[in-house]
C-alpha cells in the first residue's frame, strides 16, 4: 500500500442533499466561507469538478472519500481523506477498509458521524491504456469501498473515476447522464464553483507531485557532489556528537549556522514561480553547509531547538531552509531527511498550511517510519488539533535556553554568497572502514537519550547497532501495510512534545487517517 496518505481537512464548507436516483440531479449547495451565497452542484460532472476545491489540490493516483452529514433532508460536506491507490489489487480490500474506518471513526470523535459518502478514484492511464480501461480496472476497488462503507452503515451515494481528462460514474448507468465513454472534465477554473471558490479565497495549489517535488532529493551530478560532502562531514561530526562535550558544541554550531543561512535566505531577491524559488534557495546553500546541518539535526535536542523557529519573521526562512535540506538528503542519506522534513511539516502546520504539513510529515515517515516526532505531529495535524499547545511548549523551552541559537548573536551582517562560512572546530576522528560506508540506525548513549547517527566509517566500540537498509531520500515507501506506530522509549518514557516535555508511551495510528 502506498504510504503517502493523509487527511485533507475537516472544513465543512458545503451542503449535499440525498441523491435523486434516475436523474442524478442531487442539489448540492456549497457555502462560501463568510458568505451566504451557495452553489448548487446538480450532477456527477459538478461533483467531479468540485474535488480539487474540496481538497485544495488536484489528487493523483488517489482514493478520496468525502463524508456527508445530513441536515433536514440535505447534507453538508464533512471530513475528507485520501490514500494512494495500492499497486497490487490484493491490497485494495485493506486500503478500502483502512480509509473508510479512519474517516468514520475520526468524524465520530468530533461528534459528527457521516451519513453518506462520495468516493473518488483518480489515476492516469499507464502506457497503452485508456481512461475507460483505468475505470474498468479500478471497478473492484470502487465496489470494495461501497462494501466497506456499507458495513459501517454509511452508504456511498456517488463513486467517480477520474482519468485522462474524463470521469465515469460507478453508480449511474444512464447513458444520457453518464455515457460509457465517459464525460470530459471542464476546463479548470471555468465552472460556477471555481468562480465561487475564487471569490471566497479558496485556492487550488496544483497537484501533489508539484508539492512533493519541493521536498524530494536532488538528482544527477549535484546529488553526487552533495553525497561526497555528507561523507566528508559525517566522520568528524558524528564522533563529536557521541561525546557529551562535543555534542553540545555541535549543537551550538548547527544552530548558529542555521540562523546565518536563514538570514541569507531572508535577504535573497524574490523570484517568480516555485521552481525558481527553490533553485534560488539551493544556490544560496553550499554543499558543506547543508551536510553540517543535516548531520547536526540528527540529534534530537538540536532538532527540537530548531523547531522553535515556527512563527513570526523566522518561520518562512526556516521553512525554506528545511525544504532545501530535505532536497540535499541524497543517495544513501535518504533516512536523514526525516529531520528536515519533520521540521518543514511542523513549520507549515504552525503557520496554517496544513496541506504541506501533512505531505511533509508523511514523507518524513516514508524516510523513517519510526521517527516519533513526525508520527506524533502527523497524527495531531490529521486530528485537527491546535498547534498552539506545541508552540507554547517550544516558547517555554526557548525562554529556558535563552533562544534557539544558544546565545548566538543576530548582530552583524554576513557577507553575500556561500563563500564565508564557519567550519566545525577540531574533532575526534573515527577510524575509516577500508573505503566502505557503514551506516548506523541509532545510537543510545549512557544518559538514555536516543540519538540518531549515521556515518561513514566505524563506530566506537559498544555504540554500534545493526545497520538498516536505506530508503530513497524522503520518498514515501510502498508496503503492503502501513507503517505501525512505534514509540521508542528512553528511560521508560517517550517524547511527546519537543523541547523536553514528555508523556507516557501511547500508540499512534499510521497509514490512512480520517477527520
Amino acid at each position: 500500500m502506498t504510504n503517502h496518505s493523509e487527511t485533507t481537512g475537516s472544513s465543512e464548507n458545503g451542503d449535499i442533499p440525498g441523491p435523486v436516483p434516475r436523474s442524478r440531479a442531487a442539489r448540492t449547495p456549497y457555502d462560501s466561507p463568510g458568505d451566504e451565497h451557495q452553489v448548487t452542484l446538480r450532477t456527477p460532472a459538478e461533483l467531479a469538478d468540485a474535488l480539487p476545491y474540496l481538497l485544495g489540490y488536484r489528487p493523483e493516483d488517489s482514493i478520496v472519500l468525502v463524508a456527508l452529514r445530513g441536515r433536514n433532508g440535505r447534507g453538508r460536506f464533512g471530513g475528507r481523506a485520501r490514500l494512494g491507490i495500492p499497486a497490487h489489487p490484493e491490497d485494495w480490500p485493506g486500503a478500502a477498509g483502512q480509509l473508510t474506518r479512519g474517516l468514520v471513526t475520526g468524524s465520530e470523535r468530533r461528534g459528527v458521524r457521516p451519513e453518506q459518502m462520495v468516493a473518488y478514484l483518480c489515476q492516469e492511464p499507464g502506457r497503452g491504456e485508456t481512461g475507460r480501461q483505468v475505470m474498468e480496472r479500478l471497478r473492484p476497488l470502487a465496489q470494495r469501498l461501497r462494501v466497506e462503507c456499507g458495513r459501517l452503515d454509511v452508504p456511498v451515494v456517488e463513486a467517480l473515476c477520474i482519468s485522462a481528462g474524463r470521469f465515469w460514474s460507478y453508480c449511474c448507468d444512464d447513458e444520457a447522464c453518464c455515457p460509457s465513454e465517459g464525460v470530459p472534465m471542464g476546463l479548470p477554473g471555468t465552472s460556477v464553483l471555481a468562480a465561487a471558490a475564487t471569490y471566497a479565497g479558496i485556492q487550488v495549489r496544483g497537484s501533489l507531485s508539484d508539492l512533493r517535488a519541493r521536498l524530494l532529493p536532488r538528482e544527477g551530478a549535484v546529488a553526487g557532489e552533495q553525497e561526497v560532502a555528507l561523507d566528508a562531514a559525517a566522520v568528524p561530526l558524528v564522533s563529536r556528537i557521541l561525546d557529551d562535550t562535543g555534542r553540545s558544541e555541535v549543537a551550538g554550531e548547527t544552530l548558529d549556522l542555521a540562523q546565518r543561512i536563514m538570514r541569507r535566505l531572508a535577504r535573497a531577491r524574490p523570484v517568480s514561480g516555485l521552481p525558481a524559488e527553490d533553485l534560488r534557495d539551493d544556490q544560496l546553500l553550499a554543499n558543506d553547509e547543508a551536510a553540517a546541518l543535516i548531520l547536526g539535526l540528527q540529534d534530537r535536542t538540536t532538532r527540537d531547538r530548531a523547531a522553535q523557529w515556527m512563527e513570526g519573521d523566522e518561520a518562512l526562512p526556516a521553512l525554506r531552509l528545511w525544504r532545501a535540506l530535505a532536497r540535499r538528503c541524497v543517495g544513501s542519506y535518504g533516512e536523514h531527511a526525516a529531520a528536515p522534513l519533520t521540521l518543514a511539516g511542523w513549520v507549515a502546520w504552525s503557520t496554517g498550511d496544513e496541506l504541506e504539513a501533512r505531505e511533509a510529515l508523511a514523507m518524513a515517515l516514508g524516510a523513517d517510519p519510526d521517527y516519533l516526532f513526525a508520527r506524533l505531529l502527523h497524527q495531531a495535524c490529521n486530528e485537527g488539533l491546535d498547534p498552539e499547545s506545541i508552540r507554547r511548549c517550544l516558547r517555554a523551552e526557548r525562554e529556558n535556553h535563552g533562544g534557539a541559537g544558544d546565545g548566538a548573536s543576530d548582530e552583524g551582517v554576513e557577507a553575500d554568497g556561500a563563500a564565508q562560512r564557519e567550519r566545525p572546530g577540531p574533532s575526534t576522528t573515527v577510524p575509516a572502514a577500508s573505503g566502505r560506508r557503514r551506516r548506523t540506525r541509532s545510537v543510545v548513549p549512557s544518559d538514555g537519550v536516543r540519538r540518531r547517527a549515521k556515518w561513514q566509517g566505524r563506530a566506537p566500540a559498544g555504540n554500534q547497532t545493526r545497520p538498516r537498509t536505506p530508503t530513497a531520500g524522503g520518498a514515501p515507501r510502498t508496503d503492503s501495510t502501513p507503517p505501525r506506530a512505534s514509540a521508542k522509549q528512553s528511560s521508560g518514557r517517550t517524547e511527546a512534545c519537543p523541547g523536553g516535555a514528555r508523556k507516557g508511551t501511547s500508540g499512534t495510528g499510521g497509514g490512512a487517517e480520517g477527520v
